[in-house]
């Protein structure tokens, strides 16, 4: 890979570990739920008349943008806004890639190599300790919401795969469609009418810097580069660059908002990260006939046929 190219993939992650915390200063103004729903307006209007819809049925798209968009969002501003850190958030989220090896085993038969097992049992291993660091000095629920969170989006993964290779700039914004109105309604119920009628009147600058940044920049322009240098080079020469993204994303925080992990947080993150190298980064070794064929990070593709779930790694945050 070029210098410039490596460049712009660390640029990618820069802005994907920053969207943690443009997401928490929005989260300040705003209910999370309303929040999410203003984000794929944004999103989607106007990109929805310029972009090309993906060849594929709306029930694939409504699936997608169920689990991907709406779920994993809805969750991880809920988490968020419950008082999970955003640079933690940004490290567990990327648990997603260990359920997406362990969803695609279970439903899509796909047999997990040693080292995958490795790497689910490292990263398990891994959110454990930073749950027992997380109970020794804060509530469990808004972690245990973030997972969910990274759950909703392995779900979308291997979802993702099923379909075939597709746009993933047209992917991210026409599955976002699925978002605003459930995202509105879910926002009436729980949050209730007065609190978005609050969340309206106390939209300002800093709501709307957080959205363009997140619309924008994370969605839009992140996607647009990272889309880029997977068609360019090989998915294995891009994909590790992701890995930096919750490193920018606990320094941002801790920039922004003096968050500082405590010892086993800090601990369990670097099992976490450990594991998720080692069911992504690492190889099976060659044999005389093919066992693997390249897959692309979510949301650019999907394999139409049965792969190993370590190719499902998104190799992002998806924020």
């Amino acid at each position: 890979m070029r210098p410039r190219h490596a460049a712009l993939a660390v640029l990618v992650a820069l802005i994907w570990g920053s969207n943690f915390v443009a997401i928490r200063v929005g989260l300040d103004d705003v209910p999370p739920l309303l929040f999410l729903a203003i984000r794929f307006v944004v999103v989607c209007i106007p990109a929805v008349f310029f972009i090309k819809r993906p060849a594929l049925p709306w029930r694939d798209l409504l699936l997608i943008g169920a689990f991907v968009s709406l779920g994993q969002f809805a969750l991880l501003y809920v988490g968020i806004h419950l008082g999970m850190p955003p640079g933690l958030s940004s490290l567990v989220l990327q648990a997603q890639v260990l359920f997406t090896v362990v969803i695609a085993a279970v439903w899509l038969r796909e047999r997990p190599s040693r080292r995958q097992l490795l790497g689910v049992s490292l990263g398990a291993a891994g959110l454990v300790v930073i749950a027992v660091g997380r109970g020794l000095s804060s509530p469990l629920l808004p972690l245990v919401v973030v997972i969910l969170a990274a759950v909703s989006w392995a779900i979308g993964n291997v979802l993702t795969r099923r379909v075939g290779k597709v746009s993933g700039l047209g992917l991210t914004v026409w599955s976002g469609l699925v978002v605003p109105l459930p995202a509105l309604a879910l926002s009436w119920v729980i949050e209730g009418p007065e609190a978005i009628a609050n969340g309206l009147a106390a939209f300002g600058w800093e709501a709307a810097a957080s959205t363009a940044y997140t619309a924008y920049l994370s969605s839009l322009v992140g996607y647009g580069i990272w889309n880029t240098l997977l068609s360019r080079h090989p998915v294995a020469s891009v994909t590790p660059f992701a890995m930096l993204v919750p490193v920018f994303g606990m320094a941002a925080a801790a920039l922004a908002f003096g968050e500082r992990p405590t010892l086993l947080e800090l601990l369990g993150g670097l099992v976490l990260l450990a594991g998720v190298a080692t069911a992504v980064l690492l190889r099976r070794p060659r044999t005389s006939r093919p066992l693997t064929q390249p897959n692309e990070p979510r949301p650019t593709t999907g394999g139409q046929r049965a792969r190993p779930a370590a190719s499902a790694q998104t190799g992002s945050p998806s924020t």
